[in-house]
């Protein structure tokens, strides 16, 4: 009589475990067979030669899906399917280095969600020592233009780092900068406008005369960020525009 095995027995045959096993029932691969009389289920050397296969096709990268067909194969059926599973796997592993290039550029922080020139940009910002909140009102309102405008973000950019070259206008983007917290009544507001309008009088840009090419998402940029304005932003800006 042919020597029968417990689903344990089987398991420890093949190195998988019973759980796998039952797996591989529930997927069709390996045919459960029906309990003897003792209320077991036994299986044969041909169990025990399928299961071995699983797990090797498994083991070897071919989904579960693709094995019950190739079981039973011919090698050259068997041959090109492998072929097939290959370049998939290719593609899969090309794809799982663009996804760690993408963690790594986390590590990076802004750099995942900006240009290299806003990142640098920003990391000016930093240096600078202004608030955190101002480097994010910044980022957000970057990914929106470049986004949608990166013809407008790269000359904006070019331009605001060169702004940023000049002592006097960095000394007036760190005022403006602690004015977010002043009282609306703070004394100080005045001479802040009248520094800043006297400084861009003298230092006329192309900010003001060039084309923008999609106004919508600047104007999106402007208005929806929360945090872009207070008490004191306001009485400056109404000072400016007076």
């Amino acid at each position: 009589m042919a020597t029968m095995l417990t689903i344990g027995q089987l398991a420890d045959y093949a190195g998988v475990t019973i759980k796998a096993i039952r797996h591989y029932h529930g997927r069709g691969l390996l045919t459960e067979p029906d309990r003897d009389v003792s209320g077991y289920r036994r299986y044969t050397a041909e169990d025990a030669i399928t299961l071995v296969k699983i797990r090797t096709l498994a083991t070897a990268g071919v989904p579960l899906a693709r094995i019950k067909d190739l079981l039973d194969a011919e090698p050259e059926t068997l041959t090109a399917a492998i072929v097939e599973i290959d370049r998939d796997l290719e593609d899969r592993i090309a794809q799982l280095g663009r996804t760690r290039d993408q963690l790594a550029q986390l590590r990076g922080g802004d750099r995942l969600f900006v240009s290299p020139e806003v990142a640098d940009y920003l990391d000016d910002l930093r240096d600078l020592g202004v608030s955190d909140r101002a480097i994010k009102l910044e980022r957000d309102g970057w990914i929106l233009m470049q986004t949608a405008s990166p013809e407008d973000t790269a000359l904006w950019i070019a331009e605001k780092r060169e702004l940023m070259g000049h002592p006097e206008f960095r000394a007036l983007y760190r005022d403006h900068d602690a004015a977010y917290d002043w009282s609306p009544d703070d004394p100080r507001l005045p001479a802040l406008a009248e520094r800043t309008r006297k400084w861009f009088s003298e230092h006329p840009g192309d900010s003001e005369t060039r084309p923008v090419h999609n106004p919508a998402i600047a104007r999106l940029a402007e208005r929806s960020q929360p945090g872009a304005s207070s008490p004191a932003w306001d009485r400056l800006a109404r000072l400016l525009s007076g």
